[in-house]
């Protein structure tokens, strides 16, 4: 991972970030959660909050009760009544990669203070068959969060999440939806369900009936609905309950809102129990949640469905995974505005936010300089992108970039990333311009324009770069497999490489983010790299290219530093060896003669 100053962020500068980080993640929200409405894509708005979260965990104190990680959702639409939840319906912190997932189940055991595994009461500890799982693995559903009441068996009141606390009253257009039960069925156990009886779960749309309501929505000129948690969001807030009627939306249940000595007193001791209880009253539950007992088997779960996700009739964007012990559950307790023992473990999103450290300017074969985006490194499709090209400096103009902004970098498609858009709001005023440069980074000869272009006058230049490359990378030198003449080219053309030290600073998700690179490649490509930055001295003498110096010079010339006693343990011990000879002095070295000298002395 890539070192910068912005991970050795201070106190000052934390708050200052978090400051902004805040304002504009609440007008993200605001407009996605009230307004219905989407100023940027889920996976920008979860980057944010995931860097937000993770700079509270750092400075805790720095965390108050306002901030976006502390809230559910939106505002009540004010159209509707409001309808107060008696618990608070929490809300999950997001984690995107294995990494994450650690953490958080490495928190949640140091807070219990005893290994999960050891106190689950499962069959991963007690070798007991057909127990239930330490965790219960559900899809996560792209729809919109609602609670269920029901007094005697019979829907009562059906509402929004709104803000956690205080929800829209939407019972008439919950109704319409005929996978929400109107009457509870009588269960096994009837003679002790309790009279009042709290459901929450989602509500959706299909894949299919997003498509056929933008078809009508495209025929009558009016505004198409951006994703399915659009649509099941206008339609169950709308006043009239025949339009919701009109709309086919689904629903999940997932879970049931009682107090933790009531559904042990009907039996529940685990997540999954409930899962089983809401079936038999009537509810549809996600027939592909399961119960598991390790983290490995979560990877699993969330790997699968990030595959198989296309096969689905209904978006989902991730998992949520929980502690299945219903009594481990209640002990993790809350921790600001989400629950300690879930998680949302989501998919590798094809956006996310990042900060652009510098830019480097690279020369391609017909010397054209592309600028090049070096940022903080960030998951983009479940690989660590640190560079992103800037194609030319007319785009860098059309964003407004400067070193140091906030940017939405894109991988849609699995293309090589971008640069799509600056979030100018998080800026701190210690940004920097971004300059055409006037000479050749190469060779300092001057840049003309030619077009939207910029290019090095000197024609030979980018040739007479990538030949140095070659001969750094090739058998008598490096010996560097599978970065051979084509490939340098590719990494030239593609900013990844300007000269050899970026060879060492090549990561594997740079690499895979190219196309016809997997990931499998790059891995190998990154670990071949890896073992050859340690090579004999005269391979690296040979490797740099001092003219006239062959195979057979450099091994005479370290042979002759060494009966000297100089350790050649690193480049600058060549540089400070060489700087110590004079060009006669190198002279006296068997088969150096004075071009080679002079060479070696220059």
């Amino acid at each position: 991972m890539l070192k910068s100053k912005q991970f050795a962020m201070d106190k000052k500068q934390a708050s200052e970030r978090i400051a902004k980080l805040r304002g504009q993640i609440d007008k993200y929200r605001y407009a996605y959660h009230v307004l219905d409405e989407s100023m940027v894509s889920d996976s920008v708005r979860d980057s944010l909050m995931k860097e937000l979260f993770d700079l509270e965990q750092r400075f805790p104190d720095l965390v108050t009760p306002d901030s976006p990680t502390q809230r559910v959702a939106g505002a009540a639409l004010k159209e509707f009544p409001k309808a107060r939840h008696e618990t608070r319906m929490v809300s999950l912190n997001d984690a995107f990669s294995e990494q994450d997932m650690r953490a958080w189940f490495e928190r949640l055991e140091k807070y219990l203070g005893n290994s999960l595994a050891e106190r689950s009461g499962t069959k991963a500890a007690a070798g007991r068959q057909n127990a239930d799982g330490i965790f219960y693995c559900e899809l996560k559903i792209d729809g919109l969060a609602i609670e269920l009441v029901y007094e005697d068996g019979l829907l009562a009141q059906g509402s929004t999440r709104g803000d956690g606390i205080v929800g829209e009253d939407v019972t008439q257009n919950l109704r319409t939806v005929q996978a929400i039960p109107l009457r509870l069925r009588v269960p096994r156990n009837a003679h002790r369900l309790p009279k009042h009886f709290v459901v929450r779960g989602e509500v959706f749309v299909t894949k299919q009936e997003l498509a056929r309501i933008n078809r009508e929505q495209e025929r009558k000129g009016e505004r198409q609905f951006a994703n399915p948690r659009n649509l099941a969001a206008g339609s169950l807030r709308q006043l009239d309950p025949a339009i919701s009627a009109s709309r086919t939306l689904d629903s999940f249940a997932y879970e049931i809102a009682l107090p933790f000595e009531t559904l042990r007193a009907l039996g529940i001791e685990t997540h999954e129990h409930k899962h089983a209880l809401l079936k038999e009253l009537g509810f549809k539950t996600n027939p592909h949640n399961k119960s598991v007992d390790t983290l490995e088997d979560v990877f699993a779960f969330r790997d699968y469905w990030e595959q198989h996700r296309a096969g689905l009739a209904y978006e989902i964007d991730g998992t949520v995974i929980l502690m299945n012990n219903n009594a481990l559950y209640e002990q993790a307790g809350i921790v600001g505005k989400a629950p300690r023992a879930g998680i949302a473990y989501k998919f590798a999103p094809t956006e996310a936010t990042s900060i652009v450290e510098d830019v480097k300017i690279h020369v391609g074969r017909t010397g054209a300089l592309t600028p090049v985006a070096v940022l903080r490194p960030v998951q983009v499709t479940g690989i660590t992108i640190t560079h992103a090209t800037l194609h030319n400096f007319d785009q860098i103009k059309r964003l407004g970039l400067k070193i140091g902004d906030t940017v939405v970098v894109s991988r849609a498609g699995d293309v090589i990333p971008q640069i799509t858009s600056v979030l100018p709001k998080l800026r701190t005023g210690a940004e920097r311009g971004i300059r055409i440069p006037a000479i050749c980074p190469v060779d300092g000869s001057p840049v003309v324009q030619d077009g939207q272009l910029y290019r090095c006058s000197n024609p030979r230049c980018a040739a007479r770069n990538r030949r140095g490359l070659y001969h750094f990378t090739s058998r008598a030198a490096f010996d560097i497999e599978g970065l051979g003449p084509k490939i340098i080219d590719r990494f030239v053309d593609e900013g990844l490489m300007q000269d050899a030290a970026d060879i060492f600073t090549l990561h594997q998700g740079d690499i895979a983010a190219l196309e016809r690179f997997g990931e499998k490649s790059a891995d190998n490509l990154v670990r071949e790299i890896e073992r050859k930055k340690r090579i004999a001295p005269e391979r690296l003498l040979y490797a740099v290219g001092i003219v006239h110096v062959g195979e057979e010079n450099a091994r005479a010339i370290v042979q002759y530093l060494s009966q000297r006693g100089v350790a050649l343990r690193a480049p600058v011990d060549f540089a400070r060896a060489l700087a110590a000879h004079s060009a006669e002095q190198l002279q006296e070295i068997p088969d150096v003669g004075p071009k080679i000298a002079q060479s070696v002395f220059d």
